[in-house]
C-alpha cells in the first residue's frame, strides 16, 4: 500500500527579521544561494546553477571530511506580491538515481518580517528514516539559522 503524503513529511518553520523579498532573493540569487545553504561546518561547491523554472544547482556539499553531490531542479518560483506569499520549489536528489524529495518552501509577510515554512515530502518511508537517522530536521534548522546571518540578523 502507497504512503500518504503526510506519512513522508517533514516540516521546518523559521521566522526572519528580513522581509519576504530579501528572503525570497537569498533564496534564488545564484551568488548567495551557495554562500549560506547547508548545514553548519558545510559549505557548498558549485558545478553550474541556473536559478529559473526547470533550470538546476548541482552541487557539492562538503564539510566534516565529507562530501554529499546535491541537485536542486527548480519547479516553481513565485516571488513574495504585496502583502502575499512566495513560493519556491524544487526536487531534491543526490544524483544516486534514488527518487527525488519535493521541496517546497513557502514565504509569508509575518509583520514586517517573513515566516519560512519548509515541506519536504520524501519519496518512501524508507527515505525519510534515512533522513531522521541523521536528524534532518536539526540539520534543516542549521541550514536556516545560516540563511539568517546571511540576512544579517
Amino acid at each position: 500500500m502507497e504512503a500518504l503524503a503526510d506519512d513522508r513529511t517533514l516540516t521546518i518553520e523559521r521566522s526572519f527579521r528580513a522581509p519576504p523579498e530579501a528572503v525570497y532573493g537569498a533564496w534564488t540569487d545564484p551568488e548567495a544561494l551557495p554562500r549560506w545553504f547547508g548545514p553548519a561546518g558545510f559549505s557548498c561547491r558549485t558545478h553550474r546553477i541556473d536559478v529559473r523554472v526547470g533550470g538546476e544547482w548541482v552541487f557539492d556539499m562538503e564539510g566534516h571530511g565529507l562530501t554529499f553531490p546535491n541537485r536542486h531542479r527548480w519547479t516553481e518560483l513565485v516571488p513574495p506580491a504585496a502583502a502575499g506569499a512566495g513560493r519556491i520549489a524544487f526536487l531534491m536528489d543526490g544524483l544516486d538515481g534514488r527518487a527525488p524529495k519535493e521541496v517546497t518552501v513557502t514565504l509569508s509577510p509575518e509583520g514586517t518580517g517573513t515566516r519560512l515554512r519548509q515541506v519536504m515530502v520524501f519519496p518512501d518511508l524508507e527515505d525519510l528514516a534515512l533522513a531522521r537517522s541523521y536528524d534532518a530536521e536539526a540539520r534543516g534548522r542549521e541550514t536556516l539559522g545560516k540563511l539568517a546571518a546571511a540576512l544579517g540578523e
